[in-house]
């Protein structure tokens, strides 16, 4: 809710955007910022400025070099032009009238090479964000930004004016419909004049004026709506010989090159003035002459001034306010919106007095006219905008709270009679506006892939690639041809060493793996582990894994490691005779009569035997000890199964009973010796 400094910050899945960075006309040095210690700069991604007047890109240098700000900032080609001579004078301005300088030349200068540039339309993608954009109408170079996140688009205005003049073109109206639309409500509801009774007022004022022997003040800014200006004044007076012995002078310091810049970017602006380059240059004026300062002015006569800065804060505008105030033949003609805090809004309140530069408070009897040819849009074309484009949200900016608030319920209005449901949003400086917005998830088949599709049910399958928000299903064979990746195979090898025979490594590993193949390749035996590890035995003492890198095959080459690493870092496992543990005997406890005669240790601790007690009776009943043949009795009616401590191994005449008792014994040793790396 304020005219000046403008800045905007979005945010949207994990991405955040600045709109525009400003600084407010009636206020100096760190004052006149946007709030940013509201905001972490770092996380901004993108910075997108809509054009060059001040109060939307002066903190620009300040923002990029004393803040940690490390994203990237795009304008147009014209505006980056403009931007470096409309900041080297309002950076020359402020060190004459303030100490409070918020960037230097060299700030600006280095800002210049981290701009990048863009043309009307051009789709650029960048940090996951596409976004492109629209003439704006405000000033040569302006634009609208289109930004689209994981499809939700946003549309940032800026300053707009959908109306033709001498020299630009209107706004465009964006041919895809955002879903928010952010607008400025710089004039609220007010409705501006035709621009031909505004013309004819304001060269009539002029006119009037020097013909009672006055002197005319037009405070504008460098380059913007001052050309359009001049354009009129040079046409009136082409049109009026009675006027041409009162000279026209349009003061800046930036006159020549402002002019020189227009002159490059004629190819963005409307068919009048490009009908007029066969004729000559429309900006090489015959009746306006350039001023550099105060000091190449010989005050002498009736005269028409054209002198910066607009809002009369300081600099030449000011300088000839103060000369001429006092004197009521003298007129003052304000040509644009005039924001809160400045001279030039308070002179349009008609105070008696007014205080000069230099601290004297003096009466004001030169005449104030304000003859707007500003070109914000005012609520006949807003309204009509938003109405066609039918947005979801509006959220209005850049306008004092009083006609934001009037706007806002003038459309809420319009929107209910046309039976429209759009939602609007009037925030204050620095509140946060939350929208939630539903969108579908897109998936694109491409390539042979999408050939398929309408066979096979609808059903297809293949690789999804993902990019920023966007979503592709290909065919592997089309990888390189729709985006910039390739397919690779790793193989990996990995030497472990075995203190075990190859033989009992390929029991092991068939007591865990059910697809397990043993075969000789090139003399050499090769354990193969469904689907596709395979165990190479290089020697008696080692053995090469390899495989082709993919998550299962990964995850079973990890498991096999595991179990290599507890088969030699864990001594406290019995080793039969062949080598294998304890563990490894289930696979061969299937015959009753196995068992391990040469093992020489107990293949349990005696706390494990009673946990194995107490396990087997709360499945089976009460447990008996043979301590002559290590064995555990267990009976089951009128069933009787011997259990070797040793071996495992299981004997019952009755099939049932024994399957079930060595499944259970299967489980106890899994438990008391789970897979790890022994450490």
């Amino acid at each position: 809710q304020e005219v000046g400094r403008s800045c905007l910050v979005l945010k949207y899945k994990g991405k955040t955007i600045m709109f525009d960075c400003g600084v407010h006309p009636a206020y100096s040095g760190l004052v006149a910022l946007p709030y940013f210690d509201s905001i972490d700069p770092s996380e901004i991604d993108l910075l997108l400025i809509t054009h060059f007047h001040i109060d939307h890109s002066a903190a620009l240098p300040y923002f990029l070099f004393k803040t940690n700000f490390k994203g990237k900032v795009y304008m147009t080609h014209s505006t980056k032009a403009i931007y470096r001579l409309m900041l080297a004078d309002f950076a020359r301005v402020g060190k004459a009238a303030t100490e409070e300088q918020i960037f230097d030349e060299n700030d600006l200068q280095k800002s210049m090479e981290m701009i990048e540039v863009l043309d009307y339309h051009q789709e650029v993608e960048t940090c996951g964000v596409r976004f492109w954009s629209y003439a704006a109408g405000h000033v040569l170079g302006a634009a609208m930004f289109m930004v689209d996140i994981a499809g939700v688009r946003f549309l940032y205005t800026g300053d707009y004016n959908r109306e033709e003049d001498r020299h630009l073109k209107g706004a465009e109206l964006p041919m895809i419909p955002p879903d928010i639309i952010c607008i400025e409500s710089t004039y609220g509801v007010q409705t501006h004049l035709p621009l031909y009774e505004r013309e004819k007022l304001y060269t009539e004022v002029i006119a009037d004026t020097l013909q009672k022997g006055g002197r005319v003040l037009c405070p504008v800014f460098a380059l913007g709506r001052t050309q359009e200006l001049l354009l009129l004044l040079e046409e009136y007076w082409s049109q009026h010989p009675e006027l041409h012995r009162f000279p026209v002078f349009y003061a800046s310091p930036l006159a020549k090159r402002c002019m020189s810049v227009y002159q490059t970017y004629i190819n963005q602006m409307n068919n009048k003035i490009k009908n007029k380059v066969s004729q000559g240059n429309p900006f090489d004026f015959k009746f306006i002459q350039n001023l550099s300062g105060i000091s190449d002015f010989e005050d002498t006569g009736p005269c028409v001034v054209f002198a910066s800065p607009g809002m009369l804060q300081s600099g030449f505008s000011r300088q000839l306010f103060d000369r001429w105030c006092q004197n009521s033949k003298n007129a003052l003609v304000i040509p644009g919106y005039c924001p809160e805090g400045t001279l030039a809004k308070h002179v349009l309140t008609e105070p008696k007095e007014v205080q000069l530069l230099s601290g004297q408070v003096v009466p004001l009897k030169m005449s104030v006219h304000y003859i707007s040819f500003s070109a914000h849009a005012d609520y006949t074309q807003t309204s009509e905008f938003l109405s066609t484009l039918n947005p979801a949200k509006v959220v209005l900016v850049h306008g004092e709270a009083s006609e934001m608030g009037r706007m806002k319920s003038a459309l809420q209005r319009r929107f209910e009679n046309e039976g429209k449901s759009i939602e609007i949003f009037n925030p204050k400086n620095c509140q946060t506006v939350s929208m939630e917005f539903k969108v579908d998830k897109h998936v694109r088949a491409v390539g042979h892939l999408a050939e398929k599709i309408g066979t096979n049910n609808g059903k297809v399958s293949g690789l999804l690639v993902q990019k920023g928000f966007k979503h592709t299903l290909l065919d592997t064979e089309d990888l390189q041809t729709y985006t910039q990746l390739s397919t690779n195979t790793v193989l990996q090898k990995q030497i472990i060493p075995i203190q075990i025979s190859f033989v009992a490594l390929q029991e092991q590993v068939s007591s865990i793996f059910s697809k397990v193949k043993l075969y000789e390749k090139k003399g050499k035996g090769v354990i193969s582990i469904d689907p596709g590890v395979e165990l190479h035995h290089e020697d008696e003492n080692m053995v090469v894994m390899q495989w082709k890198s993919d998550p299962i095959a990964d995850t079973i080459a990890d498991s096999i490691v595991a179990v290599l690493l507890q088969l030699q870092m864990k001594p406290g496992l019995t080793r039969t005779s062949n080598g294998v543990p304890y563990r490894a005997m289930s696979t061969q406890a299937n015959h009753a009569a196995v068992k391990d005669e040469a093992a020489g240790e107990k293949a349990f601790e005696d706390s494990q035997v009673t946990l194995i007690d107490e396990v087997l009776e709360s499945i089976f009943g009460k447990v008996d000890i043979d301590s002559k043949q290590k064995a555990w009795i267990v009976n089951i009616g009128d069933v009787k199964a011997t259990i070797d401590m040793q071996t495992h191994a299981v004997e019952c005449r009755d099939q049932r009973v024994r399957a079930q008792i060595k499944t259970a014994i299967k489980r106890i040793v899994q438990a008391l010796y789970p897979i790890d790396c022994g450490c």
